[in-house]
C-alpha cells in the first residue's frame, strides 16, 4: 500500500509541476548588474558583488560567519527583501566556489517566514539524512521532508542551473538541477503558506546570478 501511495504521489506531482513552469508570468528578476540592494544577508560581511568577464554576480565569498541561526540550519543566508511568493518557480545560476569534499553544497531557501520558519533544499555532493535533501525548519532543528532524492549533486567548478517549483496550494515541491525536465528531489508539505526566497550555502561558499521567479506575488512574510 505504501509503495502504491508513493507512486501515485509521484505521478500526480510530476503532472502538477509540469503544469506551472513557463505558463506562469515572470514576477521577479535579478542579474545583480545594479547591485544587491534587494537582498538581506544575515551576515553582510560574507557577501559582495563580484565583477566577472560576463557581468556581476552575488558572491557569498566568506565561509566564516557571525550569524547564529536559532535552530540547526544553514548559516550562510541572503533573503530577498519584502517580496513573498505563493505558487512559484525559482530558477537561478550557481557556481560552487568551495574546494571539493563530501558535503560541498549550495542552498536555496523558499517559503521563508522568518529565521526559524522556512524550507530549504540542500544540494550536497553526497546524500545522507542531512545532505542533498529538502528540509523544513519549523521552530526546531532542520527536518528532512524529501520523498525522493538522488545519491548526490555532482559539483564541479562550472556554473549550474537550479530550479525550485513550489505550490503552497497543494504542498508540492520539486527541485531540478541542470536537467529542467526531471526533478532530482520532491516533497509534499503544507506547513507554510507564501514566503520569501533566499540563496546561500550551509557552511560553504558560492556565487549566484540570473535569478528569475515565475508565479504569483503574495503578502510579504514576517
Amino acid at each position: 500500500m505504501i509503495r502504491h501511495s508513493l507512486f501515485a504521489f509521484m505521478v500526480i506531482a510530476a503532472a502538477s509541476f509540469a503544469a506551472g513552469d513557463d505558463q506562469w508570468p515572470i514576477v521577479f528578476q535579478e542579474d545583480f548588474e545594479k547591485g544587491a540592494d534587494q537582498w538581506q544577508p544575515q551576515d553582510p560581511a560574507q557577501w559582495q558583488i563580484k565583477k566577472t568577464d560576463k557581468g556581476q554576480v552575488y558572491s557569498q565569498f566568506k565561509k566564516e560567519t557571525k550569524y547564529k541561526p536559532p535552530h540547526r540550519s544553514p548559516t550562510n543566508v541572503a533573503v530577498l527583501k519584502d517580496i513573498a511568493f505563493g505558487d512559484m518557480e525559482f530558477t537561478g545560476r550557481v557556481l560552487s566556489t568551495h574546494p571539493d569534499y563530501g558535503h560541498r553544497d549550495a542552498v536555496v531557501f523558499f517559503g521563508y517566514q522568518d529565521a526559524a520558519h522556512f524550507y530549504y533544499v540542500h544540494l550536497g555532493k553526497k546524500a545522507d539524512e542531512h545532505a542533498n535533501q529538502i528540509f523544513i525548519v519549523n521552530g526546531a532543528d532542520r527536518t528532512k521532508i524529501s520523498i525522493t532524492s538522488t545519491d548526490g549533486t555532482n559539483w564541479d567548478d562550472n556554473w549550474h542551473t537550479v530550479k525550485v517549483v513550489r505550490k503552497p496550494s497543494d504542498g508540492t515541491i520539486a527541485i531540478y538541477f541542470d536537467d529542467m525536465a526531471k526533478p532530482v528531489m520532491t516533497a509534499n508539505d503544507k506547513t507554510f503558506g507564501p514566503g520569501r526566497i533566499g540563496v546561500g550555502t550551509f557552511d560553504d561558499t558560492a556565487d549566484w546570478d540570473d535569478i528569475v521567479v515565475r508565479g504569483a506575488k503574495a503578502a510579504a512574510s514576517r
